[in-house]
C-alpha cells in the first residue's frame, strides 16, 4: 500500500448501508464517523463498549453480537474492520475483493481498499490529512496543528462563503478566483470575532464586487 497512490474522495454516505465489525474503541470512532454522514450501521461484535451499546438501545444502530463470518457483507455498501484481528481483517478484505465493496481495516493498510485520513472539520468546512496509511502518528500531529490554527470563525467564513455563492448565482454574475481569494482572507475572518456574521457578509460581498444595501 505504501507505493500506491491513493485517489482522496468524500463519498456521501445517507442512508447507505455500512457494516463495522468489531465493537470497541476504535470502532466507537469509526462509527462516530458514520453516524455524523448519516450512514446506515450495523454492528458485528461479541461485545459493545457502553457508548456503542446506548447507540444501539436507541435504535441508532443495529449490533449482531457475534464474530464475523464470511457472507456478511452481503448488501453493504461500506465496510470498516475495528479488530486487532488480522485474519478477520483479511477475510474482510477477500469478501469485500469479492463482492466489489470498499473495506478499511484500522492500521492494517494491507487488507484496505480505502484508507481514513485525519480529519478537521469546522462546520461546513473540512480539512483531510493522510500519509496513505504509512505513518497514521504523523497525520494526526498534523491534524493537531491545523486545529490550532484553523479557529471557530472557519465556520461561519463557510457559511457565509456559500451565501455569497447562492446569491452572485441567484443575481446572474460571478466572481473569478482572483477575487475569491481576496474575499476570504483575513479581512472578513477578523470581521466575524470583530463585528459578527452579517458585518462579515458584507464585506464579502462587496469584495465580491456586490453592492450591499445598508
Amino acid at each position: 500500500m505504501a507505493d500506491v497512490a491513493h485517489f482522496p474522495v468524500c463519498l456521501e454516505l445517507a442512508g447507505r448501508r455500512c457494516l463495522v465489525v468489531g465493537g470497541g474503541a476504535v470502532a466507537e470512532r469509526r462509527i462516530a464517523g458514520l453516524l455524523e454522514a448519516g450512514a446506515a450501521i450495523t454492528v458485528i461484535a461479541p461485545g459493545l463498549t457502553p457508548a456503542l451499546a446506548a447507540l444501539a438501545s436507541e435504535g441508532r444502530l443495529r449490533h449482531e453480537p457475534r464474530g464475523y463470518r464470511d457472507g456478511d457483507l452481503a448488501g453493504f455498501d461500506l465496510a470498516l474492520a475495528a479488530t486487532d484481528a488480522g485474519d478477520v481483517n483479511a477475510a474482510l478484505a477477500r469478501e469485500g475483493r469479492a463482492r466489489g465493496v470498499w473495506v478499511n481495516a484500522a492500521d492494517d493498510p494491507a487488507n484496505c481498499t480505502f484508507i481514513l485520513p485525519a480529519l478537521v472539520r469546522r462546520g461546513d468546512l473540512t480539512v483531510a490529512v493522510s500519509t496513505g496509511g504509512t505513518s497514521p502518528a504523523l497525520a494526526r500531529a498534523v491534524r493537531e496543528e491545523l486545529e490550532r490554527y484553523l479557529t471557530a470563525d472557519y465556520a461561519t467564513l463557510a457559511q457565509i462563503a456559500a451565501e455569497a455563492r447562492r446569491e452572485l448565482r441567484a443575481a446572474g454574475r460571478a466572481a473569478d478566483a482572483t477575487a475569491w481569494r481576496r474575499a476570504l482572507g483575513p479581512e472578513v475572518r477578523g470581521l466575524i470575532v470583530e463585528r459578527g456574521r452579517e458585518a462579515a457578509k458584507r464585506r464579502l460581498l462587496e469584495l465580491l464586487g456586490v453592492t450591499v444595501c445598508a
